[in-house]
């Protein structure tokens, strides 16, 4: 079974930066649009940000749009979400996932993907 295992999670003020990594091994990576979800307390998981198989084509939620930036690095088997501006409300646990599907474009929807991270939080103080 496919392992993603997240780092990066923390405690910053509001206006302050923190970037999440998630790592897969490179049989999944390697074939796997990655997405980034997060999800409130007692609330659905919603999507962030989502890039395609090679890199090349990004998409985000409408709340994260020039504040966050998803990359991967393909040698490495690993994808970041740079959080910038980091507002209270996006205190939440943070999940990467992994969607093996043959188009390799993604999804912004949580069942379009075959595996999960465990979750990072990420907390913001106001």
């Amino acid at each position: 079974q496919a392992q993603l295992v997240e780092s990066g999670g923390g405690l910053v003020q509001a206006g302050g930066s923190l970037r999440l990594s998630c790592t897969a091994s490179e049989r999944t990576f390697s074939k796997s649009a990655m997405g980034w979800f997060r999800q409130h307390p007692g609330k659905e998981r919603e999507f962030v940000s989502v890039i395609n198989r090679s890199g090349s084509n990004t998409y985000y939620a409408d709340f994260v749009k020039g504040r966050f930036t998803i990359s991967r690095d393909n040698a490495k088997n690993t994808v970041y979400l740079q959080m910038n501006s980091l507002k209270p409300e996006d205190t939440a646990v943070y999940y990467c996932a992994a969607d093996m599907g043959e188009v390799g474009e993604g999804s912004t929807l949580a069942l379009g993907y075959d595996y999960w991270g465990q979750g990072t939080q990420v907390t913001v103080s106001s």
